[in-house]
C-alpha cells in the first residue's frame, strides 16, 4: 500500500466531520468506503454519472485530458474508455445521465473557467451505447452553446431534468451559489443565455480555523464542485470540498422554496471531492475525488 494511500484512509476514518448550522440529512446511512480508485486513465475525476450497465458508472477526467469517457466499476476500477468524436476537452468539469424518448444519453459539461475568460460554453449530449467496448468512438447527438446573463462564472456542476426539459447549472465561486437553467433541446443552434432561478441557501462557508489552518486552499473548501439530481427529479444534490447537500422540492413544485431548506451529508476530508451522482435506483449518493488515489464514497437511503 502507498503512503499517500495509507494516509488517505487514515484521514477518512480519523477526522471527525465538519459541523454546520444546516440540518443533517434523515434518511440516509453514514458514509463508507465502497472502493478505491488508482486507474491510471482516471487521474483527474471531474465527473461521475449513473450507467445503465447495473454497478457501474461513467467518469470523466478534468482539462489536460483526450475528450473520453471511462467506464469504471463500483470498486474504482476501469472497464473501458470510449473516444467522444469531434470535440475537445477544453475543461470539462461534470456529467450527467438522463433518459429521453426511451434512450439513455450523457451529458458532458465543458464549463470550467478558472480564469472567467470564456466568452461562451459547451455541453455535449451522446447516447450511451448499450454494449460498451474498449477504445470504440461515440458521436455526438447534439451540442449546446450558452453564456452567461452578466458576466464570466466557473462552473463545475450540472444536472439534466429531462421531466421538465432543463438543464441544471450551479455557479462555483459565487456566495451564496446561483443556480441556472437551459433549455435541454433548443429548437435552434443560437447561443443560449443560462437563466437564473435561485440562490442555494445553507451552504456553511470556511471559518476562521479553515484559513488559519490553510491560508491558500481553506477558502476554497466550500465551492461547489459537483451536482446530480436524483432519478425522481425532485432531490438536487449539490457537492463540495466538505459536504453534500440535499435540495428537495415539493412533488409538483419548483426549485424557489426547495432552495431555502437544504439538508446536509458529511463526510470525512478526502483528496478534492469533486464528482456526486445518485445510482440508477436513486437508493445510493456516490462521492468521488479529483486526486489519483481517491476512495469511492457511498451513501445509502435508509428504508
Amino acid at each position: 500500500m502507498r503512503p499517500c494511500l495509507t494516509a488517505t484512509l487514515l484521514a477518512l476514518v480519523l477526522l471527525p466531520p465538519t459541523t454546520a448550522a444546516t440540518p443533517a440529512a434523515s434518511g440516509w446511512s453514514a458514509p463508507r468506503i465502497a472502493g478505491l480508485m488508482t486507474e491510471a486513465r482516471l487521474t483527474e475525476t471531474s465527473g461521475l454519472a449513473a450507467a445503465s450497465r447495473p454497478g457501474h458508472w461513467w467518469v470523466l477526467n478534468d482539462s489536460g485530458h483526450p475528450a473520453e469517457l471511462h467506464l469504471m466499476d463500483a470498486s474504482g476500477k476501469r472497464v473501458a474508455s470510449v473516444g467522444i468524436e469531434g470535440v475537445t476537452n477544453t475543461d470539462w468539469e461534470d456529467l450527467a445521465t438522463f433518459v429521453l424518448d426511451g434512450r439513455r444519453h450523457l451529458l458532458i459539461a465543458d464549463t470550467g473557467d478558472n480564469g472567467g475568460i470564456r466568452r461562451s460554453l459547451t455541453l455535449h449530449v451522446v447516447v450511451e451505447p448499450s454494449q460498451v467496448r474498449d477504445g470504440e468512438s461515440l458521436p455526438v447527438a447534439w451540442s449546446l452553446r450558452f453564456r452567461w446573463p452578466d458576466g464570466a462564472r466557473d462552473c463545475e456542476a450540472v444536472a439534466v431534468d429531462a421531466a421538465r426539459g432543463e438543464i441544471l447549472l450551479v455557479s462555483k465561486k459565487r456566495v451564496p451559489p446561483e443556480l441556472f437553467r437551459l433549455p435541454l433541446r433548443p429548437t435552434d443552434k443560437r447561443l443560449l443565455v443560462a437563466e437564473r432561478i435561485g440562490l442555494l441557501a445553507g451552504i456553511a462557508q470556511p471559518t476562521t480555523e479553515d484559513l488559519v489552518r490553510n491560508p491558500v486552499y481553506g477558502r476554497f473548501r466550500a465551492q461547489v464542485s459537483a451536482a446530480d439530481l436524483s432519478p425522481d427529479g425532485r432531490t438536487l444534490a449539490v457537492l463540495n470540498y466538505r459536504a453534500a447537500y440535499l435540495y428537495t422540492r415539493d412533488a409538483d413544485g419548483g426549485w424557489t422554496a426547495a432552495l431555502q431548506r437544504p439538508a446536509r451529508l458529511d463526510f470525512p476530508w478526502m483528496p478534492q471531492a469533486e464528482a456526486i451522482a445518485f445510482a440508477a435506483d436513486g437508493r445510493s449518493l456516490w462521492v468521488a475525488g479529483e486526486q489519483t488515489p481517491s476512495p469511492l464514497l457511498r451513501f445509502d437511503r435508509r428504508p
